[in-house]
């Protein structure tokens, strides 16, 4: 508290923290409100009941919902979009030989109008993101078929379960299963999101498996917590008083969810490089929360506590794991062929590095590493101009989206009226959602503003997550980027806006006219999102519609 005065904070009149230390270590869920239940006239036993139901029913109900907006006419248009000219060829490869190939150019048609006619290369492509996302990909194009629809069925899958994922994880960050329904009802509504789990590009694959190593860290920072609240000694009062020796020596014992955390950063890190970044962050995260949670168990010192009982556990837990889980992804390229078959660069040892003083390091490996320098000077060196560039600067404002997909139908074409005086317009635009975007910035000053001056964990969570999705790009500014990598940091965008609509509705013990205020405020701006959301549909999803109506559509300049 004294930290929180030098910043100005003066905390509320009785304001008073919870004498009993397991409801800090574990906070409870909120109650269900009385009132509420016995308008609709259901009892306090069965209230609780039905808000047991409702934490899986409601997140359940809204992923039904968002899948449906991803799946539906999932293969329109029928044509390669943006990258999916690399990204949905190489996945075909990937399933069919364990690595890419060197298509031909100007093969997308053959491939549209006949994919059983293409025949698979027998050339070796030279890629330059790990095969993970590839693999992914490739899956639903190995059940469904090498045609539109089955380039983006998983991606669509993913996106879906993402939604119900961001729902649960809400819920446990909030202890509100409304909150968490939002958060994931607001991440349905998302423009960029929805058109990111449509198309079969890599960044959707790496959001959902960031985001499933931060939800493994959030249930483990629970799992924790409840250990340590059950280990330390409970008072003649019934309520659990801190041990700073408990909280101290105690060994926090097997954690599955952290090494969950391990191999969904490794599979995150296996889909872009990204992922590498993403793990030094959420590393430092759990770690953090482990000193936290020492502290709050009455530990003298806490960071101490945490270097020698936690930091060596959660380094072990997640930077092998990861680590093993990416060269495990390499696995198809691995066992092909040295000989000049394989993958491309798998015959470099044995071409090139036969007498090195490295000799002793398998000829796959070594290859492995050539390979990945190779990479790594392409990617520090691609500063080609690009027409859907944009800077990390402008992506929380939709400074520049990307057009993926654009025709002109003439009238009485593919959908365009007979009676249109001109062509009408068809695109599907990487674009979030405008208001829920802009309504994110402020919520993200929120946020911070908790982290800092309420030493709020939830806000320090997803700041963090946030910041692992935006800021290392500020580092590459000079390269050739995109607002679609944004897709990384959409979910925690979401919770934020989840977070600040939650503190609109007022604390609990409000007066009902603070609580009455606050709920029409929220729902004035839940509906506005869905609605910009709907108004905006026909350029997510790349229907044909008059021309005029595309250009109302078109707010901002650089949005063209």
């Amino acid at each position: 508290m004294r930290r929180l005065r030098g910043f100005g904070y003066v905390p509320p009149a009785g304001a008073k923290r919870p004498s009993d230390v397991r409801t800090r270590l574990v906070p409870p869920y909120a109650r269900p409100s009385a009132q509420l239940w016995a308008q609709i006239g259901i009892g306090p036993a069965a209230a609780v009941r039905w808000e047991r139901v409702l934490a899986w029913a409601g997140p359940l109900l809204v992923a039904l919902v968002a899948g449906v907006l991803r799946f539906a006419h999932l293969g329109t248009p029928k044509a390669v979009i943006f990258d999916e000219t690399y990204y949905a060829k190489d996945a075909w490869a990937t399933v069919k030989q364990g690595y890419e190939a060197s298509w031909p150019k100007d093969i997308d048609k053959s491939i549209l109008a006949n994919p059983d006619g293409v025949p698979l290369p027998l050339d070796p492509g030279y890629v330059v993101h790990p095969p993970v996302g590839k693999w992914v990909i490739g899956l639903g194009e190995w059940m469904f078929g090498f045609d539109p629809f089955g380039w983006r069925f998983m991606t669509a899958l993913l996106g879906t379960l993402s939604v119900l994922m961001l729902c649960r994880i809400g819920r446990r960050l909030f202890r509100s299963t409304f909150l968490g329904c939002l958060a994931g009802l607001l991440l349905a509504v998302d423009g960029l999101h929805l058109v990111m789990s449509r198309t079969a590009l890599l960044d959707l694959v790496l959001m959902f498996f960031v985001l499933g190593a931060f939800g493994s860290l959030v249930i483990d920072r629970d799992k924790v917590r409840a250990r340590l609240a059950a280990a330390l000694p409970v008072g003649e009062d019934g309520r659990t008083r801190p041990d700073a020796t408990i909280a101290e020596t105690l060994k926090l014992g097997w954690r599955p969810y952290r090494l969950l955390a391990g191999v969904c950063l490794g599979l995150a890190f296996g889909t872009k490089w990204n992922g590498l970044i993403v793990l030094a962050f959420f590393g430092v995260l759990t770690v953090l929360w482990d000193a936290a949670a020492r502290r709050t168990a009455g530990a003298g010192a806490p960071y101490a506590a945490m270097l020698r009982r936690d930091s060596w556990t959660g380094f072990l837990s997640l930077v092998p794991v990861a680590i093993s889980v990416y060269v495990a992804s390499w696995l198809g390229w691995i066992l092909s062929p040295d000989n000049g078959k394989g993958g491309y660069f798998r015959d470099w040892a044995a071409k090139n590095d036969q007498h090195s003083s490295w000799s002793f390091i398998p000829e796959w490996l070594r290859s492995l590493w050539h390979y990945e320098t190779e990479v790594y000077k392409f990617h520090v060196g691609l500063t080609s101009g690009h027409t859907y560039e944009s800077n990390p600067w402008s992506w929380l404002v939709l400074g520049r989206p990307v057009s993926y997909f654009y025709e002109s139908p003439a009238p009485g074409t593919d959908g365009c009226p007979a009676t249109e005086t001109a062509k009408c317009a068809r695109e599907v635009l990487a674009l979030g959602t405008p208001l829920l975007w802009w309504t994110g910035c402020f919520a993200l000053l929120y946020v911070l503003w908790r982290w800092f001056f309420r030493r709020d964990w939830r806000a320090g969570a997803i700041a963090c997550a946030l910041g692992a999705g935006l800021l290392p790009w500020f580092n590459y500014q000079e390269r050739t980027i995109f607002f679609f990598y944004a897709v990384v940091f959409v979910p925690y965008l979401c919770l934020a806006v989840a977070m600040m609509i939650g503190a609109l509705l007022g604390p609990a013990g409000s007066s009902e006219r603070r609580r009455a205020l606050g709920a029409v405020a929220a729902g004035v701006l839940i509906l506005l999102i869905v609605w910009n959301f709907i108004y905006f549909w026909p350029i997510y999803t790349g229907q044909t519609i008059p021309m005029d109506s595309w250009q109302n559509r078109m707010w901002l300049d650089t949005w063209v």
